[in-house]
């Protein structure tokens, strides 16, 4: 049997108090993608189930063959979404969770209880623990069952503040993912010597991708650290 990853997307559209569509991001979901699902079984969650908003900003950025493949033929991947507390108690079934970037997910998997949860229950089941760009920041606020911070000692990645105020939406986001990432990590947030250039680290069971231009990486990070 494949291994099995379960993919996590936002349910969240609207760009805090920016009048913006927002959502997931292109690249960041079809060139992982397009790296496990040869060898994987992939199965997609949000919050909400159903349909999850995919970032028209992204679409438009990204024309890369695998984005726009994956835009005109797996639609279904981000459109039939189950529900994501369908999966609490099911980590030993699989063996790794990814969470998908764009801004969406700070605002509806930051401090979602379920979401944070399920990270737990992957963690301290052994299983691979992944994300790329503003993902990451989900994993600032999840504790362990000792208590302890996920983060705490780790050394991670994430979109940085320089990429952040390259777009322009500093004042968009609830925390700047950087600040967050260092302060959960106790100082061992890392990134690329230059904004948008690719970064992903691998802290044992903990994969984590700095930009767009790090999702291949971290799809093939995962596939190493799971043995596909």
């Amino acid at each position: 049997m494949a291994p099995k990853v379960l993919f996590v997307l936002t349910s969240h559209n609207k760009l805090g108090n920016l009048d913006k569509p927002t959502g997931w991001y292109l690249p960041e979901l079809a060139h992982p993608y397009h790296v496990l699902e040869p060898k994987t079984e992939i199965i997609v969650a949000s919050p909400k189930g159903g349909e999850a908003p995919l970032d028209p900003a992204s679409v438009e950025m990204f024309k890369d063959d695998v984005s726009v493949n994956f835009l005109n033929t797996k639609q279904s991947v981000w459109k039939n979404t189950q529900r994501l507390d369908e999966f609490v108690g099911k980590a030993k079934e699989y063996d790794a969770i990814f969470y998908v970037g764009g801004h969406g997910p700070m605002f509806d998997l930051v401090d979602n209880s379920t979401s944070q949860q399920l990270i737990r229950e992957f963690w301290e089941a052994g299983k691979v623990v992944s994300a790329v760009c503003h993902a990451p920041a989900v994993f600032v606020n999840v504790k362990l069952s000792d208590g302890s911070g996920l983060l705490q000692g780790k050394t991670v990645t994430g979109f940085s503040t320089a990429e952040e105020t390259q777009v322009g939406l500093m004042e968009a986001v609830p925390f700047l993912p950087e600040d967050g990432l260092n302060k959960a990590s106790g100082g061992k947030y890392v990134k690329a010597a230059e904004p948008w250039g690719e970064k992903v680290v691998v802290d044992g069971k903990l994969i984590s991708g700095q930009n767009p231009a790090s999702a291949t990486g971290v799809g093939e990070a995962i596939a190493k650290a799971i043995g596909v």
